[in-house]
């Protein structure tokens, strides 16, 4: 599969998303590990998970379980793949998020996620959202103090604007290796961001970029264009998608999450999909 780089990783260029497999609607434990083996006999190496990926309460780090399960019992080569993990959400166990963005707590949180992962450093650990009641670079900090004990080897970002970006990245004294933002045909906004990654060279995780768990089926419905370019090539339009955006720029790794071993299947067949020119321009102008 192709590859791209996350700081000095080198991952396939389709990663696995694995919220859906432990919030609300996920599938049996079954289904679950089945699906993160089929993304790795796939060539998927890079898996993006988080803490805050549970449904009930009393499960927090449900999903950094089932991914440290999955390739525990999966017959290739763990080592080769980067788990990157987040933490600064919360999830109380009533469907609601919130944020806890003190340095203590992302520490205390980033130190119980590599246990769970097994690791004795994170591969990427991620801030998840910003935190209005802590200032941002405080938060940031507390990746900075992560990576100099070495409990993480890597630190990213998430759902972060232009100028947090290069907060970050001044904290983190040049060493922010991605961003992870909300981007699909159904929201472009963060294409600012997307673009500014691309000019510093920083990896850029587009989450949902399908347009979400409930919206994935609909892509190329709910966005004609789409729809078009996949009847005339014979794919499905999540191909299309992934392709396009896979197109944006070379630091893009689309993390589409899957509760499906063929969906992931389907996903990944993206990176030999080469869209023209002008099924490029159609895309980006529908």
């Amino acid at each position: 599969m192709e590859s791209r780089t996350i700081g000095h990783h080198t991952v396939s260029a389709v990663g696995l998303g694995g919220m859906p497999l432990s919030i609300e609607g996920r599938p049996d434990r079954d289904r679950a590990i089945a699906t993160v083996h089929a993304a790795l006999d796939a060539g998927v190496t890079l898996i993006d998970t988080a803490d805050a990926y549970h449904r009930d309460a009393g499960e927090v780090g449900h999903n950094e379980e089932l991914v440290a399960e999955a390739l525990r019992s999966w017959g290739g080569d763990p080592s080769a793949v980067l788990v990157a993990t987040k933490g600064g959400h919360l999830r109380p166990g009533d469907g609601s998020w919130t944020k806890d963005g003190r340095p203590e707590h992302l520490k205390a949180a980033a130190k119980a996620s590599a246990q769970r992962l097994g690791v004795d450093a994170i591969g990427l650990y991620q801030f998840h959202r910003p935190d209005p009641s802590v200032p941002y670079a405080e938060s940031i900090g507390a990746l900075v103090e992560l990576l100099d004990e070495g409990v993480i080897q890597q630190a990213g970002i998430s759902n972060a604007d232009v100028a947090q970006i290069d907060e970050a990245n001044e904290v983190l004294g040049g060493r922010l290796a991605s961003v992870q933002n909300q981007f699909s045909p159904a929201f472009r906004s963060s294409l600012g961001e997307l673009q500014h990654c691309a000019e510093l060279g920083i990896a850029f995780l587009p989450w949902s970029p399908l347009g979400g768990i409930a919206r994935a089926s609909e892509v190329g419905t709910a966005h004609a264009a789409f729809g078009r370019v996949a009847e005339s090539r014979g794919v499905s339009p999540q191909q299309v998608t992934l392709a396009w955006e896979l197109a944006l720029a070379p630091v893009v790794v689309p993390i589409p999450g899957s509760s499906r071993p063929a969906s992931i299947q389907d996903s990944v067949r993206a990176v030999d999909l080469d869209l023209t020119a002008d099924e490029l321009a159609e895309l980006s102008a529908s």
